[in-house]
């Protein structure tokens, strides 16, 4: 099956540019559901209409995110992905007070990010698209302080 590439333009060229991030909330608490995963697939969405990239997979699952995303060639990975987290964060915690009382922030600090250059576009999509029927490992509890 050959891959259809979808080229954007710029002043300066063109390009193909997909990131596969992950991340996950702080001690990998199963805190992303109902109206929370709602609310953040929109925020999401919000953020990458704003900057001019297109989303193609998005998958929320209680406790972690999986973005394919397009993005322009000014912006690196960490840039996307820290756009994605801190915009998310500020938002859902305001909007959802069980979020600050449970954690001292939303996010763990570290994120996940590759290019799609060495798996194509169609390999991560489906990946992502799959990950809610995947079996979950138990979640690991962090003894109380």
């Amino acid at each position: 099956m050959a891959v259809v590439r979808k080229v954007r333009r710029f002043s300066g060229g063109v390009h193909d540019l997909g990131l596969h991030v992950v991340w996950c909330p702080k001690y990998r608490r199963p805190v992303l559901d109902g109206r929370v995963a709602e609310r953040l697939d929109e925020l999401i969405r919000q953020k990458a209409d704003e900057r001019g990239w297109e989303i193609t997979t998005l998958e929320v699952t209680p406790d972690r995110v999986h973005l394919f995303v397009r993005h322009d060639p000014k912006s690196s990975a960490s840039y996307v992905a820290n756009q994605f987290k801190g915009f998310t964060s500020r938002v859902l915690r305001e909007e959802f007070p069980h979020l600050k009382s449970r954690m001292p922030t939303l996010w763990s600090s570290s994120y996940f990010a590759a290019s799609a250059g060495t798996v194509s576009a169609a390999a991560v999509e489906k990946y992502i698209s799959t990950q809610g029927e995947r079996p979950r490992r138990p979640t690991r509890t962090t003894p109380a302080r």
